[in-house]
């Protein structure tokens, strides 16, 4: 099992979990998360809104498929979330070394 921690731009968020029901996620969470990388300050406007600050608003997915499923799984949230602009977002990959139980 592995751990797959997606950091994508709001608007595009809808459109990774749609190509995500293709395959089989074990467990996962979807959360709103603040971005903060190599845009800095540079990106003055953010979905037609004024940004002052250097932290723009992403999405955070976390999902947990089994180890044959992760390169689809990347294929896919690389696919619909790239937009091909600054910020597009990071994809972790985390390996999980024992599961617990169901409980």
């Amino acid at each position: 099992m592995v751990q797959i921690i997606a950091l994508v731009k709001p608007f595009r968020a809808q459109a990774v979990l749609a190509a995500l029901e293709s395959i089989e996620i074990l467990g996962g969470t979807v959360r709103e998360a603040m971005g903060y990388g190599r845009q800095k300050n540079r990106l003055h406007r953010y979905l037609g809104s004024e940004y002052n600050a250097s932290f723009l608003p992403k999405v955070e997915i976390t999902l947990f498929v089994h180890d044959a499923d992760v390169a689809t799984a990347v294929k896919l949230i690389v696919t619909q979330a790239r937009t091909g602009r600054m910020g597009d977002g990071k994809i972790m990959i985390l390996p999980c070394l024992d599961s617990a139980p169901n409980f």
